[in-house]
């Protein structure tokens, strides 16, 4: 086997279904993955109920990638059909791969398998998202076969930071009179 074989498919690399054990590892690596520090800009947040929602509504769509009973990384994704449309569409909504069995192609793997099962789903067509700056993620993309870039602005507002309003404002807007 050649070295960039190697790299491609490493020895004891195994992508399965997510089971519900999954859940804690799976959060667990994306709480590592997913921070503000590192994307300062997510218009998602990356929490325990999207990971346990995904998997309660989708888990036929949820996989994770083993080496040597080890998780290295996982897709979480769904399908959306519309009940006038012919139309099917899948939207990988979170991947990720640990750092340490980073640079193994296993990111390609769960892609490639993602992809092969909304083939056998009958999408038509698949959606992927992710920040205009983030290069990599933009770049592993495109080298999937992701086409027709859209740019989107998502504006957002932290609130932790301000106070309540006073009772007289809550209610019905105009405060108290």
């Amino acid at each position: 086997m050649s070295r960039s074989e190697l790299k491609k498919k490493p020895p004891g690399l195994k992508i399965r279904p997510m089971e519900v054990d999954d859940l804690a590892p799976v959060f667990h690596l994306g709480e590592k993955l997913f921070t503000a520090n590192t994307v300062p800009n997510l218009y998602r947040t990356w929490d325990e109920f999207e990971v346990v929602g995904l998997y309660q509504s989708d888990a036929e769509f949820c996989f994770v990638a083993e080496i040597d009973d080890q998780m290295a990384g996982f897709v979480l994704g769904t399908v959306i059909s519309k009940s006038k449309s012919a139309w099917k569409y899948g939207h990988l909504i979170w991947m990720g791969v640990d750092p340490a069995f980073s640079r193994q192609g296993i990111a390609d793997r769960l892609a490639n398998f993602f992809l092969e099962t909304m083939l056998d789903e009958g999408v038509r067509m698949l959606i992927v998202d992710t920040e205009a700056d983030n290069l990599p993620a933009l770049q592993f993309f495109r080298k999937m076969g992701f086409t027709n870039p859209q740019e989107h602005i998502y504006l957002t507002m932290n609130l932790s930071g301000r106070q309540q309003p006073s009772p007289e404002k809550k209610g019905n807007g105009q405060g108290k009179k």
